[in-house]
């Protein structure tokens, strides 16, 4: 007879509280029985759906704004050029857009500007082009210059947004930069 075979046929006083957790580990050992490989594998595939599904109410269902703006500076031989992206990653359209882009030099001396009007841009959607595109010749790339930026325009709830942002360039022979406004819920 071996050592566990001895222990189980001696009679042990419990406490409360011992006779209790070994009841607990009899139904968990019960209860483990039930467990199979096929049975976590639904679970699992239950739960991933449910989480997809959040994540797909939070994105589409949920209404929400939020803006981005992307500009790319990249300087040439022959000048400059800035490219601009308006992106609406949010839930509901929005209206009234005017973006508003600025080549300035180091004196403060405007050099070239363009503004872009748009009636609307729908939810989750970016607009981007020739339309968007600032390019300067013949000025000498060896300065710094500022980028000024100015996109106005008109929530769902019909409030006014406007985001003005400058951007120093020149240092290098290509810059990006990227500025979102943030989550803003209802």
């Amino acid at each position: 007879m071996g050592l566990l075979e001895k222990l189980r046929n001696q009679e042990v006083d419990e406490t409360p509280e011992e006779e209790f957790a070994h009841e607990v580990l009899v139904k968990l050992e019960e209860s483990v029985i039930n467990i199979s490989p096929i049975r976590v594998i639904f679970v699992s595939l239950v739960a991933l759906m449910i989480i997809a599904s959040t994540l797909v109410a939070l994105s589409w269902i949920v209404p929400y704004e939020k803006v981005t703006i992307d500009i790319v500076y990249i300087q040439s031989s022959s000048g400059h050029v800035v490219l601009t992206e308006i992106d609406n990653d949010g839930s509901r359209a929005i209206t009234d857009l005017t973006l508003t882009v600025r080549f300035v030099d180091s004196n403060n001396i405007e050099i070239d500007r363009f503004t872009y009007n748009k009636s609307s841009l729908p939810a989750h959607s970016s607009v981007s082009g020739d339309a968007l595109e600032l390019i300067v010749i013949g000025h000498s790339v060896w300065e710094n210059y500022t980028i000024d930026i100015e996109l106005e325009y008109t929530k769902n709830n019909k409030d006014n947004s406007k985001i003005e942002l400058e951007y120093e360039v020149g240092e290098w022979k290509m810059e990006q930069f990227s500025h979102g406004t943030g989550i803003s819920f209802f």
